[in-house]
C-alpha cells in the first residue's frame, strides 16, 4: 500500500520559515518523482515544486522560486520543502504528491501526480 504522510505545518507569522516533511512508503521511492502542491481556500489546487528522480532537478512555481526548496532523503524515503519568507498568499493545505513518470520541463507544475498525502496545513498571519 502507497502511504505519503505530511508533517511541519503550522502557524507562522509573514517572513517567517517552515519545513515539511513526506515520508513515503509502498513504492520505489528512488525512481519516482516527488512533489508538493496546495489548495488555498476557494481556490484550485496548484503544482508548488517537484523533484525529478533519476536526476534530482528541480522546479518551482514562479511565485515561490527562490524562497522555496525542495529536497529528497532517498535513504529516509523522505522529501522537503523548505520554505522561507513566507507570504500570507502561502497559506494552504500542503499535499506530497508521487509519480513513477519521471517527467521534466515543469511537466507536474501544471499536472497531477498519481500518488497523494492527506495534507497538512500551513497558515501565515500578516
Amino acid at each position: 500500500e502507497v502511504q505519503l504522510v505530511e508533517s511541519g505545518g503550522g502557524l507562522v507569522q509573514a517572513g517567517g520559515s517552515l519545513r515539511l516533511s513526506c515520508v513515503a512508503s509502498g513504492f520505489s521511492f528512488d525512481d519516482h518523482a516527488l512533489g508538493w502542491y496546495r489548495q488555498a481556500p476557494g481556490k484550485e489546487r496548484e503544482g508548488v515544486s517537484y523533484i525529478r528522480g533519476s536526476d534530482g532537478l528541480t522546479y518551482y512555481k514562479d511565485s515561490v522560486s527562490g524562497r522555496f526548496t525542495i529536497s529528497r532523503d532517498n535513504a529516509k524515503n523522505t522529501v522537503y520543502l523548505q520554505m522561507n519568507f513566507l507570504k500570507p498568499e502561502d497559506t494552504a493545505v500542503y499535499y506530497c504528491a508521487a509519480d513513477s513518470r519521471d517527467y521534466g520541463g515543469r511537466y507536474y507544475l501544471h499536472y497531477d501526480m498519481h500518488y497523494w498525502g492527506k495534507g497538512t496545513l500551513v497558515t501565515v498571519s500578516s
